[in-house]
């Protein structure tokens, strides 16, 4: 695994649709929120707290429950990586501040005020997903 250099030092947010505490871990292991069938080697966090909340909220779209968006502050508990999903493939660099680490995460606060998408935002990115789906696009495990 390549450790990131200083680009980011924080803070760091992952979003998801879990229910949890300050010291809670995140750990790998996990279903895909996108892929359902891939278990994901590695946790995903970001150093951008909007880009944190869009994944929420996908994560709570995407869901057969009602569980709701949540933002968390976190902190990686050893080395972490460039999200490889994103940075390079997608983006030239890392602007999307995206890492990703197979150690945990801890939780250290919840955010409850971020920028939140529109309804036409949320079903573009519904249509963006499934057409990911449909083209069985690769998650970088």
């Amino acid at each position: 695994m390549r450790v990131a250099k200083a680009l980011d030092e924080g803070p760091f947010f992952h979003g998801t649709r879990a229910d949890l505490r300050v010291g809670d871990l995140l750990t790998a292991g996990h279903r895909s929120n996108y892929r359902p069938e891939v278990v994901m080697n590695h946790v995903y966090f970001t150093a951008l707290q909007d880009g944190a909340g869009l994944a929420a909220e996908l994560a709570a779209d995407l869901a057969a429950d009602d569980a709701a968006p949540r933002v968390y502050v976190v902190e990686p508990t050893g080395p972490y990586e460039d999200d490889p999903n994103v940075t390079d493939k997608r983006f030239p660099g890392n602007p999307t501040r995206s890492y990703r680490t197979r150690d945990p995460l801890r939780v250290t606060g919840e955010v409850t005020d971020w920028p939140r998408l529109t309804p036409e935002a949320r079903q573009a990115w519904r249509t963006r997903l499934a057409a990911l789906a449909a083209d069985d696009a690769e998650i970088i495990n």
